[in-house]
This record gives C-alpha cells, structure tokens and sequence, in this order.
C-alpha cells in the first residue's frame, strides 16, 4: 500500500502528534470518571482501556507522551517472549503483540518491526532450557537453533563460544517514542483528553482522593485515578514508594555499520541478548538509519531522573565497543552515531507494580517497568483498567505493593 500524505500525518513523527494533542483533541464533556497521570506506555495503554470501556478519562503528563527523559522515550525496545520458567511475563507478551501489531498497521510510519529475536548462550542454560519447555507447551514458534545454523542465518554475528540459540520469528522490536505518541493521539481521537500540567503528590492521609492539583494552581476531580508516572512514583507517594521503585542510569548507543553491509539491516539482523560469560548484552538491527544498538543490560548506579547527568560515559562506551568487536567483527571500528542516557525504574525484584494505594481505595498505581516493562503495555493497560473496573477478582501476588521489597534483588530477566 502506497505511504500517502495522510498516512504520513496519522503516522506520528513527534511534532505532528504533539500538535495533534494541543490542537486536535476531542475533549470529553464533564468531570471525568478517571485521571490518569503518566503518559508513558503504562498511563497511555491503561487510559486507552478505561476509554475502550465506556470510562470519561483525562491523561496527564508534566512534558508530553514519551518525553526524552521518561523510561518510555527514546528511539526502540524489543519485544520477546523468552522468560526462562517465568509463565506471567510469556504470556502478557504474547498477549500484547497482536494490539502491537494492530496499532502499527493503523499508523503511517512503523511501530512495530518483526525482526524476529535470537537470545544466544555459552552453555546450557537453565533459563534457556525451562524457556523453551514453556514455549513447547504454550504452542509458541519459537526454535532452538545450534552454532552451524545461527551462523549460516545471521553472518554478522562471531558465535564462538556460543553453543547453542533461542529464535522468536514473530518478535522484534518497537518504535518506543512512536508508539506512545500514536497511541496517545488515537486516544484523544476517540474522545479521551489529554493536557500537559505537573501534578502535585496527593496530601498524606487515608481515604479517598477527590482530585488532584496541578503545579498551575488548577485542581482536578475524578471519582478514581491511576498514578503511572514511572520514575516519579516514589515522589508522589514517599510514604510507601520510597526505595521501593528506584532508578538507575542505562546507556544505549548506536553505531554506523560500514556503507552498504546489508548484513546488518532488520531483514538479515534479529534483536538479540548474548547471554555469554556472566555479562548480559542486547542490542538491535540499523531501524531507520539509526544506526546498531547496543547496551549493556545490567543495572547502574541510581540516578535522579529530573537531574541525573545525562551525559554517556567514556567507560561504558569502551565497554560495548569492546563487545561489540568482539561479537560483531565488521562494527569493530565503527563509528558512534549518538548514545543515550535512560533509566529503568525497578523494583526490588523486576515485577510489576499493579495494585491499589493501602489507604486510598480509588487510586491505582502502575509502574515498575524495570526496564523489561515496554513489550507488556497492552497487556498491563488492560490489567489495570480490569482491577479498577473490579473485573478481576484475584489479583496477581507478584503485582502487588505488598511483594515490594526495600532489598533489591533482582529475579526477572
């Protein structure tokens, strides 16, 4: 299908959507049932649910959907299903594929890239062997492929000491600022309302919330509202956040692969994580000229996500080089398109927070992606907008405010 005009202005590059926000929303008449602060992948996908369910919904955000210093900003993110034995994680990523896929066809501009993702081991793996069971078992197509085979369908890559690789062909990997700020535009389209304002933390106390205040002065009713602001969770509820969702500074960079190599374009390139000597290294195709990602997974020192030095830092970037020079010969000189400085907001363990404030029963929090959390937007949008509907009857244990330690120990990966 030819890329026409309008497909182009409905395809969300980030000056035509955030016009389209100030300009073109379709503002719901009324007090609104639901405000929903964060306009991250969690408050968007959540808001867009509640809206789907006949809800009024009003979403906030301090900067705008994405923005370049939320953990749902920048340019990628891969969507996997590999989760060693973890079946919750397997399922809400395959579950939130399709409306992945959905949403990119109705865009002019790609979200979604089928790239397919190849996780790589030096041995057998534990994680990998109870991954596949679980893929076996779920009816998944993912396949187990030896050294011989990766290295005949993915040149690019030196295998050695690799002994053998997990193949997800209906993965890949996700436009991150794109898709918010589509998924945002189309929820205003559809009659939700979004406005751009700083939303002060609730006054300390029980009971429930009657609105919330705007750093403008303005204050806001709702009967129920959900907090998905990410890194700033702990700031709106110090009482019980506090050390329980922390940040920590990630570094992502992106090289130029040498002039017409198409071994390193997504139709010949997976996503894919090197599991190989204690070290976890991700990384994905040239998307759009970008330039090959790379980043080194595990986490680093916290950072304060409003004034963390955003700058990247000489050390990690030797560190990815040498990586990547050593995993991908023809990038060994390279040279460095850009780099980023992001975060992850993790919990003590990597799960999830979904569940209710203890003392105010109409305010829901979500967040703790913990820096695997982008894949599941669909699915966590509708958890949440299921548990404030009161559709859910038992929640999820490892959700929970009450499974969040102040110890981190990190089990999700």
């Amino acid at each position: 299908m030819p890329l026409t005009r309008r497909k182009l202005l409905l395809g969300a590059t980030g000056a035509v959507v955030a016009a389209s926000l100030s300009k073109g929303a379709i503002a719901q008449p009324g007090r609104p049932d639901v405000i929903v602060v964060g306009a991250g992948v969690f408050g968007a996908w959540t808001a867009m649910k509640l809206l789907e369910a006949g809800r009024r919904v009003t979403l906030i955000d301090a900067w705008g959907p994405a923005h370049s210093r939320a953990s749902s900003g920048g340019e990628s993110r891969m969507t996997r299903a590999v989760y060693g034995p973890d079946e919750i994680y397997t399922r809400m990523a395959v579950q939130s594929l399709p409306e992945w896929r959905a949403l990119s066809e109705r865009a002019g501009l790609p979200i979604f890239e089928q790239t397919g993702v190849l996780f790589f081991f030096g041995e057998r793996h534990p994680y990998a062997t109870a991954a596949m069971e679980l893929h076996r078992r779920l009816g998944l197509t993912t396949r187990l492929l030896d050294r011989a085979e990766m290295a005949r369908r993915f040149p690019a890559i030196d295998f050695a000491g690799v002994e053998f690789g997990l193949f997800e062909p209906d993965f890949g990997v996700l436009m991150a600022r794109r898709a918010v700020q589509t998924l945002v535009h189309e929820f205003t389209q559809a009659g939700g309302h979004y406005m751009q304002a700083i939303v002060e933390p609730p006054a300390a106390g029980a009971g429930p919330v009657a609105s919330v205040r705007t750093a403008a002065g303005e204050t806001i009713g709702a009967g129920e509202f959900v907090f998905a602001a990410g890194p700033w969770l702990p700031r709106l509820f110090p009482d019980i956040l506090a050390r329980r969702i922390r940040a920590t500074r990630q570094e992502v960079f992106f090289f130029r692969p040498p002039s017409g190599d198409l071994r390193f374009l997504p139709a010949s390139l997976p996503g894919w994580a090197d599991f190989n000597g204690g070290d976890l290294f991700y990384g994905m195709p040239d998307l759009e000229a970008r330039g090959f990602k790379i980043a080194y997974d595990p986490h680093g020192p916290e950072v304060d996500p409003d004034r963390g030095d955003r700058t990247p830092s000489a050390e990690m970037l030797e560190r990815v080089r040498a990586h990547m020079a050593r995993r991908f010969p023809a990038m060994a000189d390279a040279p460095l398109n850009e780099a980023r400085v992001c975060q992850y907001e993790n919990s003590s363990n990597g799960d999830f927070l979904i569940d209710r404030h203890p003392r105010r029963a109409n305010v829901l929090l979500v967040g703790a992606g913990s820096g695997h959390g982008f894949k599941h937007g669909p699915a966590v949008g509708q958890y949440a907008a299921d548990l404030l509907l009161g559709r859910i009857a038992t929640p999820e244990p490892r959700f929970s405010l009450a499974s969040k330690s102040v110890a981190e120990a990190r089990a999700v990966i």
